[in-house]
């Protein structure tokens, strides 16, 4: 025993000695995280309402393909997607390249009143834009006065408006979280590249395209990554701001999964079915976002 203890190389001890360390954690993932996930794909082979389950193959995947509301929700996430997700982060780039300039005042001031909505809770932040676009709420409050509108507007029970105040409270509560690590990057960016752009008569505009956006690139890609996966698990705003009304027009894949679950007779088989079809996207678009933003 002591002949092989002294054998092993200082990498080798190096190594043995992180392994050591990491396994804790390793094991702690592997239960809450990869676990749960292997269980999850057994159960979405599973047919049956509660506990009365019984194998089902691919009877759960084949129902998906005819279930409306389940399509309804698909479309409904990815409209969040293609409009809130380009609109958040280009915003989030602007603002960051804004309040990283040296000679402006007060930017620490205005970074954090970006940032702050950040850590307004998930729910929290759902209530006060459900007050704030009542029927008798301040928004049409504010507007009645200023003579804007002639009656006060429904906006959580039309199909559009409804959709319009879930993208910009998503906006309102991710723009900031987003700038920070455009923030973060934009100050890895050496000023001399800024500098020597100007002297070749670069202005403020074609220097963004030309530098910041390209040596942005990996943060773009991070960002885009997280938004896009975010999206996709689309669940407080549906059921705080709207309850997925009206008629299911903002119901989220998230939010479905959970009335399967727990609202409508239960039947956990068809709802882990329906969170791997929400993994399979996230994982392909991922994909898809790795190869086309990574040049490397």
């Amino acid at each position: 025993m002591h002949s092989k203890r002294n054998s092993l190389t200082v990498n080798q001890k190096h190594n043995l000695t992180g392994w050591i360390f990491l396994l804790p954690a390793a094991l702690l993932i592997f239960a809450m995280n990869f676990y749960p996930m292997l269980q999850a794909l057994f159960l979405s082979f599973q047919s049956g309402i509660g506990n009365k389950l019984s194998w089902g193959g691919l009877s759960n995947y084949a129902r998906l393909l005819e279930d409306k509301v389940f399509w309804t929700s698909l479309i409904n996430n990815f409209f969040y997607l293609l409009i809130q997700v380009p609109v958040m982060l280009i915003l989030a780039l602007i603002l960051a390249s804004l309040l990283n300039k040296k000679d402006l005042k007060f930017k620490g001031l205005f970074r954090t009143a970006i940032f702050l909505p950040c850590c307004t809770a998930l729910v929290s932040y759902s209530i006060i834009f459900k007050t704030l676009f009542a029927y008798d709420g301040y928004i049409n409050t504010i507007l009645l006065n200023l003579g804007l509108i002639s009656s006060r507007i429904n906006w959580l029970g039309q199909v559009e408006t409804a959709k319009i105040i879930i993208i910009i409270a998503l906006i309102w509560r991710w723009t900031g979280y987003n700038m920070v690590f455009y923030l973060a990057g934009l100050q890895n960016i050496d000023e001399s590249l800024y500098e020597a752009a100007r002297i070749d008569g670069a202005g403020p505009i074609k220097a963004f395209f030309k530098i910041t956006v390209p040596l942005l690139r990996p943060t773009i890609l991070l960002t885009t990554i997280m938004s896009i996966n975010g999206t996709l698990q689309l669940f407080d705003e549906s059921v705080n701001l709207t309850g997925g009304g009206p008629a299911n027009s903002t119901l989220t894949m998230s939010h479905y999964i959970y009335k399967v679950s727990f609202e409508y007779n239960p039947q956990f088989g068809y709802a882990a079915a329906m969170s791997y079809v929400i993994f399979i996207l996230v994982a392909l678009l991922s994909f898809i976002q790795m190869k086309v933003g990574d040049k490397r």
